[in-house]
């Protein structure tokens, strides 16, 4: 199927072109120099905020007055301590219950809620000039990106999966959400027609029907561009697509929508309001099915120019697993190293991996992986990091988050004139990921720990790994009563599964769309802790320094694990 062009499509192509061309005038202008800009970057953030709460207790006026960029610097070290989100989460609070010019100037636009290291979730605060700096320029450039990797790109439909613009409010009314969200909500109106269902379907809560609502109205259409952060994602996609396809079509034909799931009443009308019978694209499907059986992205969007989804650390390998379901003439445009803290830059070449670290937006810092365990580690600036090297991450942006650490390793693969072009390696500091969760190591030991209490199971040792492949947790166990069954210990996991999604809301989402599989319960024998040391140290490990994460993403030291299971018949 190929359908006339989106309305306005020359409308959309120009505007798109015009403004990115003007933020990539601006990257090119500010790359040249890394040091001068972060050096501007830093001044710019902290100048409006050194009469706040916080400028105050940390001497932001002096820090300012400093002359040389070295003693700009080195003042800020010595003021501002390395941040994790425990150490900024007294003054968000203040903030949250209404109280002005606490992390920076006025209050914030909105907060977006992540997974933090404890039950509680992250509340991340979004300024309005951030909001304007870090996603909608840094948006414009990625969409003057995918016109020039895909011209044609804009000449059909996208299908964008975001999270919902508004969960709810603060205690002072202030709303937090998804900021991709927000973004998608608030597009302008000569962007409505290129989506091919209404912003309001992000809001239905059951995960089937969400699926569906967004299948059901971009299958239809000659979707040219697919935007969703997590590639599982599009696997949670094929998987509605194989169990609904014949209710699309019969949906396409009558210009209805299933009374099958659960789609609010309001939702609906909006829905309706964009689709009237097709009879003509109901039969293309049926062909479709008839000639192939298991109908992919492939065979119903022939034509789609670009797939925007995450390429890195643990997410290829969902990527991997569903890349050939594409077009062999579509390309894959790395969504970019962005999180709910810190959008940190742009890809802007499809089918790589690295993203331009906008220093003219956000200031950076960075601790080489070798020092990660130090307590006192040298830090590096933008103008001094390595190609080919790794470092722990750290931001300052205008949104209050200031030498916070994201807790993310990337590698320096190049540079965009001065500024790096990094990828994201992996999670660091006891956290773990397999599609985006960000379950920590905390978390699971608070799980436990609880579980034994309620269940009366005592357990000598435990420790989980992120099976990367089976997209799932494996649970290890050494119970002090050593004929414990494995019913037992399977029940024993659904207690601390069941705690991990209230521990952790994204989590918690993953497994209820089932992108997180069921976790798998293993036995360990007597003991096994003991064993797994002496066997660690007879490798070379120091005894004096041996360290166990008790959750972690290590295939190494699982197969070690294997090895020490009880043999069950």
């Amino acid at each position: 199927m190929k359908e006339p062009k989106t309305k306005g499509w020359w409308k959309i192509k120009a505007g798109l072109w015009l403004v990115g061309t003007i933020g990539i005038a601006e990257l090119n202008r500010e790359s040249k120099n890394a040091k001068r800009s972060q050096e501007k970057t830093l001044r710019g953030i902290l100048e409006p905020a050194k009469n706040t709460v916080y400028g105050l207790e940390h001497h932001f006026a002096e820090i300012l007055e400093a002359k040389t960029t070295e003693e700009f610097y080195a003042r800020y070290e010595k003021y501002v301590h390395i941040n994790d989100y425990e150490d900024l989460k007294p003054y968000i609070e203040r903030h949250k219950h209404g109280e002005a010019d606490v992390l920076f100037t006025g209050k914030p636009k909105m907060y977006a809620t992540t997974s933090g290291t404890t039950a509680e979730p992250k509340w991340i605060p979004v300024t309005e000039r951030y909001y304007q700096d870090a996603y909608k320029q840094m948006n414009q450039i990625w969409y003057h990106a995918m016109t020039v990797s895909k011209p044609h790109v804009w000449d059909g439909p996208t299908l964008t999966i975001v999270g919902k613009a508004v969960e709810g409010a603060a205690p002072d009314g202030t709303l937090y959400g998804s900021i991709s969200g927000v973004m998608r909500r608030d597009i302008p109106k000569f962007m409505y027609p290129v989506h091919t269902s209404p912003a309001e379907v992000f809001e239905i809560k059951d995960y089937k029907a969400r699926y569906y609502a967004l299948m059901r109205m971009g299958i239809e259409r000659d979707t040219h561009n697919l935007v969703t952060a997590n590639p599982s994602t599009l696997i949670e996609m094929q998987s509605n697509a194989n169990e609904f396809y014949d209710e699309y079509v019969e949906d396409i034909e009558r210009g209805t929508i299933s009374n099958k799931v659960d789609i609010p009443e309001n939702i609906r009308v909006e829905m309706l309001k964009m689709i009237k019978p097709n009879p003509v694209r109901a039969q293309e499907l049926r062909d479709l099915k008839t000639k192939y059986g298991n109908v992919l992205p492939k065979h119903y969007w022939p034509n789609l120019q670009i797939v925007n989804c995450w390429l890195c650390g643990n997410t290829n390998v969902y990527y991997q697993k569903i890349k050939d379901s594409f077009p062999k003439n579509c390309v894959f445009h790395e969504f970019s190293y962005v999180s709910s803290e810190c959008k940190s830059g742009v890809v802007l070449e499809s089918n790589t991996k690295e993203t331009i670290l906008f220093g003219h937006k956000v200031f950076f810092e960075f601790i080489h992986e070798s020092e990660l365990t130090s307590s006192n580690p040298r830090i590096y600036q933008l103008d001094e990091i390595k190609l080919g090297e790794r470092y722990n991450i750290l931001v300052t942006t205008s949104s209050g988050l200031y030498r916070y650490n994201m807790s993310d390793l990337v590698e320096v693969n190049g540079f965009y004139n001065q500024f790096p072009k990094i990828s994201f390696v992996q999670k660091v500091n006891g956290i773990v990921s397999l599609t985006g969760e960000k379950l920590a190591e905390r978390q699971f030991i608070n799980a436990v720990k609880e579980t034994e209490q309620e269940t009366g199971k005592e357990l000598r040792f435990f420790v989980g790994f992120a099976d990367l492949d089976k997209s799932t947790y494996r649970f290890y166990y050494e119970f002090a009563n050593q004929n414990t069954s494995v019913e037992e210990a399977k029940s024993l996991t659904n207690i601390i599964d069941k705690k991990l999604m209230k521990f952790n809301a994204e989590y918690g989402d993953k497994r209820s769309s089932d992108r997180v599989k069921n976790p798998i319960t293993h036995l360990l024998i007597e003991d096994s802790f003991e064993k797994f040391k002496a066997r660690c140290i007879d490798l070379g490990y120091r005894d004096g320094q041996f360290k166990l994460n008790l959750l972690m993403q290590d295939e190494k030291r699982r197969k070690m694990f294997q090895d020490l299971e009880k043999k069950v018949s």
